[in-house]
Parts: structure tokens; sequence; C-alpha cells
């Protein structure tokens, strides 16, 4: 099981990665990063991507059907995790990949992937990005 570095460097190893990371959305601090940023500081990166993580968590709009949709922002990181698997949102030059992860404790963790446009596989990504959140090992 992979620990946050060796997570980053496979999400790196994907065709047309550019930058990756690892980021706490309820502080918007990076707890990994590899690669590149797209405005070349990974904590502005972070700090960005985080308000895009928390809304699609927290917003009743994306919530599933049920308990958590009554209340999504307590429901957020409850025991089934965040009602939202994944954000991408598409850029005129790439993709970025917003997974979240799913902890033992309470987290607000995601992961962040950017493609470039050209050389990334979106279809992959999400698929690799599934399988190493649910590998990941949070020491």
């Amino acid at each position: 099981m992979p620990g946050i570095d060796e997570c980053l460097l496979e999400a790196m190893a994907l065709p047309g990665a550019r930058g990756a990371a690892l980021v706490d959305w309820s502080s918007g601090l990076a707890l990994g990063t590899a690669g590149e940023s797209p405005v070349g500081d990974h904590e502005t990166t972070a700090a960005e991507t985080a308000e895009l993580a928390r809304a699609a968590a927290e917003y009743e709009s994306f919530a599933q059907p049920g308990p958590a949709a009554v209340a999504p922002v307590a429901a957020a990181v409850g025991a089934d995790g965040p009602p939202v698997e994944d954000v991408i949102v598409t850029t005129r030059s790439g993709y970025h990949v917003l997974r979240f992860v799913e902890t033992s404790f309470d987290s607000s963790v995601f992961l962040h992937l950017w493609l470039d446009r050209t050389e990334g596989n979106l279809a992959l990504a999400r698929h690799r990005l599934r399988a190493l959140a649910e590998e990941l090992v949070l020491r």
C-alpha cells in the first residue's frame, strides 16, 4: 500500500500528467506534491482547488438523495465519505481531476491530478486515481 510520495509518483506516471498533489480541502494545504503547478506555486494551487473540492462536497446540489441531502455540510465527511467521488475541470489546455480519498479517520483529503489535454487520457486517469485513492495509506 503506497504512502503519499509513492501515490503521487504513480499518478505522475500517467500519460500527460503535468502535476499531482494530495490536498486537505478543509485547510487548503498540500500534504504532498509532484511535478508542476498550473500557476507555478503548489500551495496556491492547493488552496484554489480546495475551494472547489469544498464546494462540491458541501453543496446540497451535489449530495446524493438521502440523509446527506438533508444536512450535506455535516455529512460531507461522514461515515460514507463525501457525496462526490471526483470533480473534473476541463480547460483549453488540460484536465484537472480531483478525486476524494476516503480514510478511516475524519478526513477531508483529495488527490489532484493535472493532465495535458493533448497527451492525457481522462478515462485512464479517473480509473487510476480511483485505485490510488483506495490504496493510499496516510501516515
